[in-house]
């Protein structure tokens, strides 16, 4: 039998550079999407695909894998499609119109995401915090982190913790914009804030020179864990 760390499909992605190369856009906002799967199956979901999902498909199913879902931290046009800054940008949306597969977000973020990307209720899967979606063999933990929006939440997965806008390597999610919650942002990073230390961090953004970190080192040098 593999192991977990032969079976387990893992790979970061960023915008403007490993997909939508010539997206001036993607290039600004340095997306991350993530793939995760089994490779003993060799089936995989994507989380937060935008901009290019084409390109991101071909990406892992270069690898040997097929995308049997997908996976939304949070509503926002960057990380599942939709109108921003006069822009359109691809998400959820097109991947439907290529795999036929379920989009798995929390309850609390279902009529944000419907509004902004168009798909019908129909489309999406679901979920409170603590759910588990299973890829293959591999059990994806969802952790419902509101705060920069209602539904947002993150994923726990063989050691990693993908957060989306909730956390970064510095600094965290803005809570200016329409559904965040500074009160309920603070609660997030206090529960964040009990994450192992060897966990390894995946943000929703390259905004710092590294692409992930031990949260043991997050929580040094990340100031958001000195407010809370």
């Amino acid at each position: 039998m593999p192991t977990n760390d032969d079976r387990l499909y893992f790979r970061q992605l960023l915008s403007g550079q490993d997909f939508a190369a010539d997206d001036p856009v993607a290039q600004q906002m340095v997306n991350f999407v993530y793939a995760i799967g089994d490779r003993s199956t060799g089936e995989c979901v994507l989380v937060d695909p935008a901009y290019a999902v084409n390109d991101i498909v071909d990406a892992v199913e270069a690898d040997g894998m097929s995308v049997v879902g997908a996976l939304a931290t949070h509503y926002h046009p960057d990380h599942v499609g939709g109108s921003m800054m006069g822009h359109e940008i691809e998400g959820i949306t097109a991947l439907l119109d290529r795999v036929d597969c379920p989009i798995h977000i929390h309850g609390d973020e279902c009529e944000w995401v419907c509004k902004t990307t168009s798909v019908s209720p129909e489309q999406l899967v679901n979920h409170e915090s603590g759910d588990v979606v299973t890829v293959g063999g591999v059990e994806i933990t969802l952790v419902h982190t509101p705060g920069h929006t209602p539904g947002s939440q993150c994923f726990l997965v063989d050691g990693r913790l993908v957060a989306g806008d909730t956390l970064f390597l510095e600094g965290c999610g803005r809570t200016d914009l329409p559904g965040a919650d500074p009160q309920q942002m603070a609660q997030s990073l206090q529960l964040l804030a009990k994450i192992p230390d060897e966990t390894i961090l995946f943000p929703g953004h390259r905004y710092s020179a590294a692409s992930s970190a031990p949260m043991g080192t997050v929580k040094q040098i990340n100031f958001v864990f000195d407010q809370i």
